[in-house]
């Protein structure tokens, strides 16, 4: 539950935000717009471009998980939180999710979209954010399938957007420009989530061209951020990086401002990787230390991944425990990539004791 004085806070500042929109933006609750501008709450040095959202204002999840700690591990104890009793706190779940299948890099197919019903997150960071024509009301239908009609998106521009899908109130919302590419951005969204401290999440799609270009918009990404993330509040970087090997100067670059070291999200068999052909660790959710802090292992059922998941449906079991996803979903026509599944104690009202 959002306490009286946070819940008066999203009520003020969100149209506090609209508010602050160049003439030529239409920001308006329900409806996706992205119109550039300058200034306003989309992004530091002129990147002013800003994002409408989808839905409404999420509460908190019951039925979340968790993640940080040693390399993966399935077994039938309760990890931190878990069976058994724990830390009290309200779980949080953050995955990382380019997952589109089929010829057009949509979510059409429905493989992508059956993985995140599986997993049950709250906070999605999401490249490639198609569905149907992009009309309003298809990615509204796309939100509630991954998250509910609690849900919330916050959708970046270009051909292939990046958005956040947020359980929590978004307070406010917008994007920055990647300067190394123009069909998407980098699409950021404050989020109210359970706690005195604010979560500010970025969706991100690095360039597959070369190390060095994704080093650039690494250092972009810490420059804005430095402008614009109060240093006080939480901070979840994720997506897809294309990165080939986790020693890539983009890694070093972001340290600057989250944990980028082992242990690593991995599947059942002990496998991080998440491109394809399992060979490269494509996809991240990298963490500020403050939040790191908080990590704790995923749940599902009666495992336990103690530093989170990589969700790969061919080789995950028991598969029902992330139903409705199905055994071919990861290798389906066109899939990019697993997903990565993070999960997180925050300070709350409630305890939970168990993950999905």
């Amino acid at each position: 539950m959002v306490p009286p004085l946070r819940a008066l806070r999203w009520l003020v500042v969100l149209p506090l935000a609209w508010a602050a929109c160049s003439s030529n933006e239409t920001i308006t609750p329900l409806v996706t717009t992205t119109a550039t501008g300058s200034g306003g709450s989309g992004g530091a040095g002129g990147s002013g471009a800003s994002t409408g959202s989808v839905g409404g204002a999420g509460g908190a999840s019951s039925s979340a998980s968790a993640s940080t700690g040693s390399a993966a591990s399935t077994s039938s104890g309760g990890g931190a939180g878990g069976a058994g009793g724990g830390p009290a706190g309200t779980r949080m779940r953050i995955v990382a999710a380019n997952l589109t299948s089929g010829n057009s890099q949509s979510y059409d197919p429905g493989d992508g979209i059956r993985i995140l019903q599986g997993v049950h997150a709250d906070v999605v960071l999401m490249q490639e954010t198609n569905f149907g024509i992009n009309a309003v009301d298809d990615l509204r239908q796309l939100t509630d399938e991954v998250c509910g009609t609690e849900c919330t998106m916050a959708r970046g521009g270009g051909e292939i957007p990046n958005a956040v899908i947020s359980r929590y109130p978004v307070l406010d919302s917008g994007v920055w420009i990647d300067p190394q590419v123009g069909n998407r951005d980098f699409a950021w969204a404050r989020l109210d989530v359970p706690g005195p401290v604010d979560l500010w999440a970025v969706s991100v799609h690095l360039l597959t061209s070369n190390a060095s270009e994704r080093n650039a918009e690494a250092m972009a990404l810490v420059a804005l951020m430095s402008t614009m993330v109060p240093p006080g509040d939480f901070l979840v970087l994720g997506g897809d990086f294309n990165t080939t090997v986790r020693d890539e100067p983009a890694l070093g670059t972001l340290a600057a401002r989250f944990t980028v070291t082992a242990p690593y999200p991995v599947d059942g068999l002990g496998n991080g990787f998440t491109n394809g052909p399992r060979s490269k660790p494509h996809d991240w959710v990298l963490v500020s230390p403050a939040l790191h802090a908080l990590g704790t292992s995923v749940l599902i059922g009666a495992a336990h991944f103690d530093a989170g998941l990589v969700v790969d449906t061919r080789v995950y079991t028991p598969l029902g425990d992330i139903a409705p996803a199905q055994i071919a979903d990861s290798g389906a026509v066109g899939m990019q990539h697993m997903g990565v599944v993070r999960d997180f104690l925050l300070p709350g009202d409630r305890v939970t004791t168990g993950g999905i």
